[in-house]
């Protein structure tokens, strides 16, 4: 894996592969991803969450393009370990927060400053997806302008759901955008 853009542009981090839980989002949902955000936000001010951040790829490519506030949270405790030592590696122990939790836990117990952007990338089998959008978007974990990316695959559809506004697929990932105010 490689980060896409920005000032760490080309930096390869490899996450350990035998009985590795992940589905890392691939090189080009990712830069898909931030061509749509770099066209809308402006990364320094940014908060972000990363759910279920699993290598840690969408919280690299943030701090990448400048963004100094993001979260990364994932109850496996390998995927933990590793995103602390890339943040180690790449000197980016100031801008990177990473909690060990249940992602659902921890959007629960949430009570401080909201996020301008939150990425959940959940296992694509979890029973309770398509709860996702409700649970984040029904607290105050998002700014009111601001987005949750909902990573899945052709078996969920959020294209109903009241606060979508967009979907993007990048070969057999689905990005679902969601906002308070589009």
């Amino acid at each position: 894996m490689r980060i896409i853009g920005g000032k760490y542009k080309g930096r390869k981090f490899q996450p350990p592969a035998k009985n590795w839980p992940t589905r890392p989002t691939t090189d080009f949902g990712r830069e898909g991803l931030f061509n749509i955000l770099a066209n809308h936000f402006d990364f320094e001010g940014m908060r972000v969450l990363d759910l279920f951040g699993g290598t840690g790829g969408i919280s690299y490519e943030f701090i990448s393009r400048g963004c100094k506030d993001v979260t990364f949270v994932d109850k496996y405790y390998p995927c933990v370990a590793f995103a602390k030592k890339i943040a180690k590696e790449l000197e980016l122990t100031d801008e990177l927060v990473v909690v060990k939790k249940d992602a659902f836990k921890f959007v629960k117990d949430y009570h401080a400053e909201p996020f301008d952007f939150i990425f959940a990338d959940p296992p694509y089998a979890l029973s309770n997806l398509e709860k996702i959008p409700d649970i984040i978007l029904g607290g105050e974990l998002l700014t009111p302008e601001g987005w949750l990316v909902l990573e899945h695959d052709f078996h969920h559809n959020f294209e109903s759901h009241s606060l979508f506004f967009r979907k993007q697929k990048y070969g057999n990932n689905i990005f679902s955008f969601f906002s308070q105010t589009l």
